[in-house]
């Protein structure tokens, strides 16, 4: 006889994994359900910044919870976390009015930030471009983790600190609710029953539930990313994020002159045309990830943005960062694009098909910064 769980979550990236924590902290039996031997989406193929900075209020609240959850976590397993801050550079005195607007913003919701000058921000980052820079905002408590490996040992956490029961190589085919029981079907015909499902698959679940997905305003992202080759004795602390991140950023749009400034930009530019903001961020082994740039489709039509990496994106943000920072070296040894799924009118996507059974999904660019928060406030209201 297969157990009876509490809890059915489909789908091992982090949202799932932080529903099923929430669920584990109320002392319930909980299994994880995931497609492949570790998780392969949006998850791993991340920066891996926790930069509660970038969101808005409602996610920023979110993402300074997540903080403290990844912290606490951190001292019981190494997640490969590391709270080097983050930083957004201005490289033009409308960047340098935004950083100022959210800095005070920041200071209103009790939020610590410090404003940087030119001269600051050129000592403590090496190799940023005087050129470049005209003063920063910092954000110390914000972390960087290495994402594929930090899911792997977060799972592994889970199993043994905290009894989770994580089935890998498992795709549920069918889920449904009937005499207040769930059961979810895999592939292979195994049946799994609870009293509740979390489905958290990214966009995928339109296996499960076509005529929701087809309804659905979710659209995918497709988001083209680099990695250079180990920089060697250089080190670069931090999440590094630029002038194209302030002028992209939803906590910047909250900021009094941000329509203004987006109003005079040009909207056929390139980096308008494919999305792209440059961030930095350095590896656990020296490399520098850099990226990243964001091409949309609806969900149901994802296979138009193909599976090809677009040099021209690539070339063109190389070129980008070269203005930025003077790294040791730019020869790249990893190109790979991610894909991640979002809704159009709506923060996240949320559909219940049965008073039992749950999709969360289309969080979009916010999963691993917003995550942690979001799982906790959503296991809450399920299980009130």
């Amino acid at each position: 006889m297969k157990t009876k769980f509490d809890l059915l979550v489909v789908g091992g990236g982090i949202l799932g994994t932080f529903h099923a924590y929430h669920a584990l902290k109320k002392n319930l039996k909980v299994a994880l359900l995931e497609r492949n031997s570790i998780p392969q989406g949006a998850t791993v193929r991340n920066f891996g910044q926790v930069v509660p900075s970038g969101m808005d209020l409602k996610w920023q609240n979110f993402g300074r919870e997540s903080l403290a959850i990844y912290n606490e976590l951190h001292t019981q397993a190494d997640l490969t976390i590391r709270q080097n801050g983050s930083v957004y550079i201005a490289s033009n005195d409308e960047e340098l009015q935004l950083i100022e607007e959210l800095y005070e913003i920041n200071r209103n919701n009790d939020y610590e930030s410090a404003l940087l000058s030119k001269s600051d921000c050129i000592k403590n980052f090496d190799g940023l471009r005087s050129d470049y820079c005209k003063g920063g905002l910092f954000f110390p408590q914000e972390l960087s983790v290495d994402s594929a490996d930090m899911i792997v040992k977060l799972h592994k956490l889970l199993q043994e600190k905290m009894g989770l029961q994580i089935i890998y190589n498992t795709t549920v085919v069918e889920t449904h609710e009937n005499d207040q029981k769930c059961i979810a079907i895999t592939a292979d015909g195994e049946e799994y029953t609870a009293s509740k499902i979390i489905i958290c698959g990214g966009h995928e679940f339109k296996t499960l539930y076509p005529n929701v997905f087809n309804d659905s305003d979710l659209e995918v992202s497709k988001l083209q990313m680099l990695q250079t080759k180990p920089q060697g004795i250089y080190s670069l602390q931090g999440n590094i994020l630029t002038g194209l991140s302030i002028r992209r950023y939803e906590s910047f749009s909250e900021c009094a002159s941000f329509q203004k400034i987006k109003s005079l930009e040009d909207p056929n530019s390139f980096e308008k045309k494919f999305g792209v903001h440059i961030l930095f961020k350095q590896a656990l082994d020296g490399s520098i990830i850099l990226g990243d740039s964001h091409e949309y489709a609806d969900a149901k039509n994802a296979d138009d943005l193909g599976f090809d990496l677009n040099m021209e994106i690539d070339e063109f943000m190389i070129h980008e960062a070269k203005k930025i920072i003077d790294l040791p070296t730019y020869e790249i040894q990893r190109r790979w694009f991610g894909v991640y799924s979002q809704c159009k009118t709506k923060d996240i996507f949320e559909h219940s098909p049965s008073p039992n059974i749950h999709i969360v999904t289309g969080i979009g660019g916010k999963g691993m910064t917003g995550s942690g928060g979001f799982s906790k406030f959503n296991i809450d209201k399920i299980y009130a």
